[in-house]
């Protein structure tokens, strides 16, 4: 199947990166140009660019655009210190998504591995290789939905939670391909949409794709999910993450394990999409997974109205850690990979 994308969220200008600015979405589409490392750090903490394979490919540009000040005459002891610098300094940024830090480990290494080159071809070598990242997913995000489209019955109906779409990779998305392709084989009845507190990136954001592709769909409420599916209007569960470990845990947007125990009580397959650069092969099980904690303010406030008292307790985490024994399968761009006999042995035959 072939599509048309239908908007660039990350689009590389020859010296400067342009994201679409998810905060404004819906009301306004707001492009902004990032031109230091500083602003991409910010735009990735503040989530103007969002989901684990965008952030993943906005820390590579911006790896670039930091490394790019760094004088050519260096040596190579001297750049190769500051590039970790750089690289440290974005990683800070958001710890839960495993693809930042690998885009930037993947620069990194292709830097140590060319150390003989003057610094001004290192320097072009890294626009080269975060370029390549770019491209290969959206290779790799238009395979998941390919590979999904197995798993979709016909007359699907599917819930969805957080943004998973172009907007969170390079195109097409990772569950959203799924949904995509489904769409496109006439296998798609509906998609319903978690809202997905508490910065609503389901009802201000997947909402968004969904309309601009004209795919059928209904946002719900997240607390409504489970009344879905005793009702039998959900039929599969399709979610993204942010960092898969070797057992086959999955760290995802806070709300997705309790998703994944609701489908599992009503016998709904449930199902976690993502490419290999999601998979930490440096982590076992998804307690080793740091877990990230925001403001207090997305809790306590609804835009700028306060909508809790003032000195209140808040525990805000970004995401949660739905255990390998709740996931029907993990869909990538390499296939289906399933529990039997073991999450862990067919990820290690795929990926490692």
């Amino acid at each position: 199947m072939s599509f048309k994308a239908l908007f660039q969220s990350i689009v590389w200008n020859n010296s400067h990166l342009t994201i679409l600015d998810q905060t404004y979405l819906p009301e306004r589409e707001i492009y902004i140009d990032l031109i230091s490392a500083e602003q991409v750090w910010e735009a990735i903490r503040k989530l103007r660019v969002r989901g684990a394979p965008a952030i993943g490919i906005a820390g590579a540009y911006g790896f670039c655009i930091g490394i790019r000040e760094l004088p050519d005459h260096s040596d190579f002891q001297s750049f190769y210190r500051e590039a970790g610098r750089i690289s440290e300094y974005l990683n800070s940024s958001r710890p839960t998504a495993v693809n930042l830090s690998w885009a930037l480990k993947r620069l990194m290494d292709m830097i140590y591995s060319n150390k003989d080159l003057p610094v001004n071809e290192l320097k072009e070598l890294a626009l080269k290789t975060a370029v390549a990242i770019h491209d290969e997913d959206r290779r790799l995000c238009k395979a998941i939905g390919e590979n999904g489209l197995e798993l979709v019955p016909d007359n699907a109906r599917i819930l969805t939670h957080c943004n998973t779409g172009g907007l969170a990779t390079g195109e097409f998305g990772t569950a959203f391909s799924v949904v995509l392709h489904a769409h496109s084989a006439g296998k798609l009845t509906k998609v319903w949409v978690d809202e997905t507190r508490p910065l609503l990136q389901g009802a201000r954001l997947t909402t968004w794709e969904l309309q601009k592709a004209e795919i059928p769909f209904t946002l719900n409420i997240d607390s409504a999910a489970a009344f879905l599916m005793q009702q039998g209007l959900v039929d599969m569960i399709v979610v993204g993450a942010d960092r898969i470990t070797v057992n086959g845990d999955t760290a995802n947007k806070i709300g997705t394990y309790s998703l994944a125990v609701i489908a599992n009580a009503h016998s709904i397959p449930f199902y976690v999409a993502a490419p290999y650069s999601t998979i930490d092969l440096k982590l076992e099980k998804g307690s080793d997974i740091e877990i990230e904690e925001r403001d207090e303010d997305e809790v306590t406030h609804f835009g700028s109205k306060r909508t809790a008292p003032k000195n209140v307790d808040v525990y805000n985490p970004a995401f949660d850690v739905t255990p390998n024994g709740l996931i029907t399968a993990i869909i990538t761009e390499k296939g289906i990979i399933r529990p039997e006999p073991d999450y862990r042995k067919q990820i290690m035959e795929k990926f490692a």
